[in-house]
């Protein structure tokens, strides 16, 4: 029966981003990660596009620049089908000869979705990065770089404009100009220059600027610029993402927990995971996350402190990184998809981000005092520029000067290495003190390699850059 709900949308904002791994690394750093990805994350979310879900989807260039690298599809199905088959068979016997029959019952099952998996991957032709490409609406900086620490504009321009390129180029030119900012990393001085790359609308994070579950996050807001602005509602994300969140029930499957080839047969909670327990949870913490939206909007419909209700009842943005669904939280895309049936069970009108009435209707931008913020530790940028890592912060700025002041000899094999350096993700691993050595070896070796092709000239070096940023133009950075 549908329930009474209140004026207002919800937009689930998909952001789908992987460091560039492809052809740079194998287990346990590297490659592999863009497998488990596309098996466990990509795949599985393409059904659920496919049947119509109105769910906002990012796909940043540096992602799509890995898909549609030369051999990618092979080796995926290599991976599955002589990887994945052989270390699948080897926990399940010794497993079983451990005494243990219902783990290995469990790995049993869930070799199943591997097979599954590949049997939809083929069934595409290989075309993983079309298939999804028919739903991406927003795009994003070439490689994912946190814009407010670049040190020039032509820096952010070169990000910025080669994303978009990059996303016209594979997908047409219907782009309405949705544009997410990687870590939502944002500041007024960036507006301008996404404006002049045909950007009109991106997320940001301002819990601190509001505090947790204040009004302001449900509406849109649009400055001088003309770029719309949408505040992600940390209060409806941190019912899924968050130290208490979902994902950490204790009858969900345990990430952390492994075999000793990386399969995950036990729950949170120490026991045998039992997936039907599971996924019947993820259909009640579906219901309770659309029973929670329904009241995050009836606070926007209602006066409060002097202020009127919200034009429209509001909207609330939960945005999430894509590879968290199916990935990291095994049960996540099913999770998602109770999401869009109970958004129709209780009357809730589920939207993708351009076509929410909101976004028409934006409240007038006051700047005054705007810190830089990010969703990331702190609402701020030290993730990517602390103490940790102040040392890749410097030395990507001053890079980035070195690149332009070498002026022609700055080529395509220059600029593409500079990109590449500029990722938030060689930072963000080392601060977190995930896959440290991993990122500081690409760190070093995207910085060395950039330094051998302003030595060499301007076309030289190119070869060794794989797929990355394949749409770049010097004249971007550089000027004509």
């Amino acid at each position: 029966m549908r329930r009474s709900s209140p004026s207002g949308e919800l937009a689930i904002v998909l952001h789908t981003h992987m460091p560039y791994v492809e052809g740079f690394g194998t287990w346990p750093f590297g490659e592999e990660w863009l497998w488990e990805a596309i098996a466990g994350s990509y795949l599985p979310l393409l059904d659920l596009l496919d049947a119509g879900a109105p769910l906002t989807l990012s796909l940043t260039p540096v992602l799509c620049d890995q898909l549609e690298a030369p051999g990618v599809g092979e080796r995926f199905e290599a991976f599955v089908d002589e990887v994945r088959r052989h270390t699948h068979a080897q926990d399940i016997e010794g497993l079983r000869a451990g005494g243990h029959e219902t783990l290995a019952r469990e790995l049993e099952r869930s070799w199943g979705e591997y097979e599954r998996a590949l049997e939809r991957f083929r069934a595409l032709g290989g075309d993983l990065l079309g298939a999804l490409g028919r739903h991406a609406q927003w795009t994003s900086s070439a490689t994912h770089a946190v814009l407010p620490l670049l040190a020039t504009d032509a820096g952010v321009r070169a990000q910025v404009q080669t994303g978009v390129d990059s996303h016209r180029a594979r997908f047409g030119e219907h782009w309405a100009g949705g544009f997410w900012l990687p870590e939502c990393a944002h500041t007024p001085h960036l507006e301008p220059l996404l404006e002049e790359a045909g950007v009109r609308s991106t997320c940001v994070e301002l819990t601190n600027r509001h505090g947790l579950g204040a009004r302001e996050h449900l509406r849109p807001l649009v400055g001088e610029s003309g770029v719309v602005l949408v505040p992600i509602d940390r209060a409806t994300i941190a019912h899924v993402w968050s130290d208490g969140g979902y994902p950490a029930h204790g009858s969900y499957r345990d990430y952390h927990r492994h075999t000793i080839h990386h399969h995950n047969p036990w729950a949170n909670d120490g026991s045998a995971y039992d997936h039907e327990l599971a996924l019947g949870l993820a259909r009640e913490h579906a219901s309770e996350f659309v029973a929670r939206t329904i009241e995050r909007l009836r606070g926007a419909n209602e006066s409060a402190g002097g202020q009127a209700p919200l034009p429209g009842g509001g909207l609330v943005v939960c945005a999430l990184d894509t590879e968290l669904l199916g990935h990291w939280w095994y049960e996540g895309v099913e999770w998602l998809r109770a999401v869009v049936e109970e958004c129709s069970t209780q009357g809730v009108s589920l939207v993708r981000l351009d076509e929410a009435a909101a976004m028409r209707d934006p409240a007038p931008l006051n700047d005054a005092e705007w810190e830089p913020s990010t969703w990331g530790k702190d609402g701020n940028l030290s993730t990517w520029s602390g103490p940790a890592v102040a040392d890749m912060a410097f030395a990507t700025r001053a890079t980035e000067l070195r690149t332009l002041a070498a002026g022609d000899q700055a080529g395509p094999a220059a600029l593409r290495e500079l990109l590449a350096l500029q990722s938030s993700d060689w930072a963000f691993m080392v601060a977190r003190e995930l896959a440290v050595p991993y990122a500081q070896e690409r760190f070093a070796g995207h910085r060395e390699a950039l330094r051998r092709a302003l030595a060499s000239g301007t076309h030289a070096g190119a070869e060794q850059l794989r797929n990355i940023a394949p749409y770049a133009d010097p004249v971007v950075l550089l000027g004509p």
